[in-house]
């Protein structure tokens, strides 16, 4: 993808921190004191710039596995003793388009991480609905999961295993046939 979107291979929307040109060719091209130093200090501003914006949350939901710039505490099972050193931990997002939930199921949507025991999933969340296609149709939109203070059998349950985003629903739970899971997990 062109611009500010990520690559293909969903690495995450990050700034470059890399070195845009040699500090040192400032000092050499033999420019006014004042000058070298506006442009050196505009250097380091600009290096600062991307390092504080590579640290927001990517707004980018996709059905593929996405850095989505968040970042977790080191992992407490590595120090400086270990063959890896600690460092913070990136988290990564994937939509999961469930499609349609009725009352009274079970619903298992697979949702293709190849989960290991190093796997942590820091959030699981969506919303359903039966969004209407025109205005004058009644819409209901709900979180999932979903807890109804009026009725337990409009109670909406949801969890992930190694395979499944899982969605079991109460009897009492209209159709809803728009269905989105966001997963969000570290690797380690």
């Amino acid at each position: 993808m062109a611009g500010p979107f990520p690559s293909q291979l969903n690495q995450g929307s990050f700034v470059p921190t890399t070195n845009v040109w040699d500090v040192r060719e400032i000092y050499d091209a033999q420019l006014d004191d004042k000058l070298t130093e506006l442009l050196v200090r505009l250097y380091q501003n600009i290096n600062l710039i991307a390092l504080n914006l590579n640290l927001k949350d990517t707004g980018y939901y996709d059905t593929q596995e996405f850095i989505n710039s968040q970042k977790f505490f080191q992992n407490p099972n590595l120090s400086s003793t270990t063959s890896q050193s600690p460092q913070y931990r990136q988290v990564y997002r994937m939509v999961i388009n469930c499609g349609s939930i009725t009352a009274s199921g079970t619903y298992m949507f697979p949702h293709g991480i190849a989960v290991t025991n190093n796997y942590t999933f820091t959030r699981i969340y969506g919303t359903a609905s039966n969004a209407a296609l025109d205005a004058s149709t009644w819409a209901e939109f709900i979180p999932l999961p979903y807890a109804s203070v009026s009725s337990i059998n409009d109670n909406v349950e949801l969890w992930v295993d190694n395979v499944n985003v899982n969605i079991s629903t109460g009897s009492g739970v209209a159709t809803y046939p728009y269905t989105y899971v966001v997963l969000e997990y570290i690797k380690q």
